[in-house]
């Protein structure tokens, strides 16, 4: 699987369809395979740069999918053209409806109190062939301490919404204690939750999601400055092949 990867400024994306993808986890998951799923975005390849315990977590990783549209357009501009975005959101979906459909037990880990609770009450509401067998919000201080409920819960799928790099860095020191999918997920628990809106379907097949949280939520510029940085190291890395 690594052999096929393609390297973005240092990062290394698997080249999936969603499909592709969906179907790899599927069967991870009724073989109770132990696997790490990292998903960046421009700006978790540039963190990734500065910070070379970081990308070895990333890049060894079972999974590195591309979360973003930035990802696409700079394998594009450099040459190596992937299938497109498979984004941290859809890939948490996709794998809590399998989970309702094959009755796995699932943990959710990180985001605020009130979210991380109302994310878990919609597993109970809406998915009820899932085995929630605990959730944990994302204000603790002794990790090994969260890592060892988790152990002792055995689920099959781990949800980890610590922020990056924290979340990798999390799931890299304890994703051994037990077999799972372990995956970290941002801020996707707002999303899930619905204290947060996503972007209308328009708006994602356009790939203008970051543009929607940006007037969501102008705080984000900060963040979003990250973008036209990534696009520049992307031309001088063309130029330089």
């Amino acid at each position: 699987m690594h052999k096929n990867r393609i390297n973005i400024l240092g990062t290394e994306f698997d080249n999936f369809t969603e499909d592709q993808f969906h179907k790899c986890l599927n069967e991870d998951l009724d073989n109770h395979a132990n696997k790490f799923i990292v998903t960046p975005n421009p700006e978790i390849v540039l963190s990734a740069r500065k910070n070379t315990r970081f990308s070895n977590i990333v890049n060894n990783a079972d999974y590195v999918i591309p979360d973003g549209i930035g990802i696409i357009k700079g394998a594009n501009t450099l040459g190596t053209p992937m299938h497109g975005r498979i984004t941290g959101f859809d890939t948490l979906m996709y794998l809590v409806k399998t989970a309702n459909d094959k009755k796995l037990k699932v943990y959710l880990l990180g985001a605020k109190p009130e979210v991380i609770k109302a994310s878990a009450d919609r597993i109970k509401r809406e998915f009820t062939g899932i085995d929630l067998v605990g959730y944990h919000d994302g204000y603790f201080d002794d990790d090994k301490k969260i890592a060892e409920d988790i152990a002792a819960k055995k689920p099959n799928i781990v949800l980890v919404a610590l922020g990056s790099p924290k979340q990798e860095y999390f799931i890299n020191q304890f994703r051994d204690l037990n077999p799972a999918i372990w995956i970290g997920v941002g801020g996707s628990f707002d999303v899930f939750s619905g204290t947060k809106k996503r972007a209308p379907k328009i708006v994602q097949k356009l790939s203008l999601e970051w543009l929607y949280r940006l007037l969501k939520e102008p705080t984000r510029i900060g963040r979003m400055a990250a973008i036209p940085r990534y696009m520049a190291l992307i031309r001088k890395e063309k130029k330089n092949r």
